[in-house]
């Protein structure tokens, strides 16, 4: 039985799951490298990262670098002797870094690879109306999320459930996969295999307002998986136009309902209760919403204060 240093590396709430096993589970973790303190909110105070919250509260040895490639943080990495690095949700290791430990480097990866690597696994899953995807660990090698695979477990996605949700759910699964994959390379040298290249493969791109813009002329299906797919964050957006308000809104949830209509796509059709939008072969009923400056509401609420005029339409 090997006799394991694990230096652990993550910085969202995501890895703090995996990192609070280990500590479970007693695993020597001799440090921990999470991303530097940033200013948030108006008063402009340093945020520490989830995973450096829960370190500090375990007392572990907590590293902070701005620059994986300093000499300075290279010394203070090798000085600490570990033997196996873990990787979760945090950034691209330099090779100097990821090849250092005798016993390697391994990423938990929220997908069932080789689809979906890159920045947004779990959201693009939904978004691409999957009804599976899973976890996966795998050594660190020169590419992004290529190298060989050691474990891999999958899960079902339900038919109205959001990335929020999906996240909680690969969270939990993706700790305990670590904790089988840190028991076997306990035990000796594991059987790793190489991932499948081929044509076919899902990337998980990296978020960003373009491709967070409903369009209202794609299908039904698709705009309904988008928006669930990006709730609760970064969320879907849309202009909306309402007379002379020009609006980009966020959209959290909708219901979809399959009906024959002759609206204009994207037309804004409401009653005391409901705001639906036209797409085709039916509508996408809106029941959360944030206004620019207004508080995330139902649709209820919205509507008690703010009047859509008969012409209104998301763009």
């Amino acid at each position: 039985m090997r006799n394991l240093r694990i230096v652990f590396m993550g910085t969202p709430d995501f890895a703090v799951a995996t990192l609070k096993t280990l500590v479970e589970n007693n695993y020597n973790i001799v440090g921990v490298i999470t991303a530097p303190d940033k200013p948030a909110g108006r008063g402009r105070k340093l945020n520490e990262s989830a995973v450096k919250q829960y370190a500090k509260s375990q007392d572990l040895n907590i590293l902070q670098p701005t620059n994986l490639k300093s000499d300075n943080f290279i010394e203070t990495l090798k000085a600490l002797n570990a033997n196996l690095q873990i990787v979760v949700a945090f950034r691209m290791l330099p090779k100097v870094v990821w090849q250092m430990p005798e016993y390697g480097t391994f990423n938990l990866h929220a997908s069932l690879l080789p689809n979906y690597r890159g920045a947004a696994p779990i959201n693009w899953a939904i978004i691409n109306g999957e009804t599976k995807t899973g976890v996966s660990t795998f050594f660190i090698d020169e590419k992004i999320d290529t190298g060989d695979m050691i474990l891999q477990e999958e899960i079902n996605i339900e038919p109205t459930e959001n990335a929020g949700s999906l996240h909680d759910k690969l969270m939990l699964t993706g700790s305990e996969l670590v904790l089988k994959t840190v028991a076997s390379i306990e035990k000796g040298p594991v059987k790793t295999q190489k991932q499948k290249e081929n044509v076919d493969i899902k990337t998980a791109y990296k978020l960003n307002r373009d491709n967070c813009k409903i369009n209202w002329n794609d299908s039904m299906d698709n705009i309904y998986n988008k928006v669930r797919g990006l709730s609760p964050y970064p969320a879907a957006w849309s202009e909306l136009i309402n007379g002379e308000d020009v609006l980009d809104v966020k959209i959290y949830a909708v219901e979809k309902v399959q009906e024959d209509h002759n609206y204009n796509l994207g037309a804004v059709i409401t009653s005391k209760k409901e705001l639906k939008v036209a797409v085709k072969n039916g509508f996408i009923i809106i029941d959360t919403i944030k206004l620019p400056g207004k508080r995330l509401m139902d649709i209820k609420s919205l509507l008690n204060g703010y009047t859509f005029k008969t012409d209104a339409k998301m763009l």
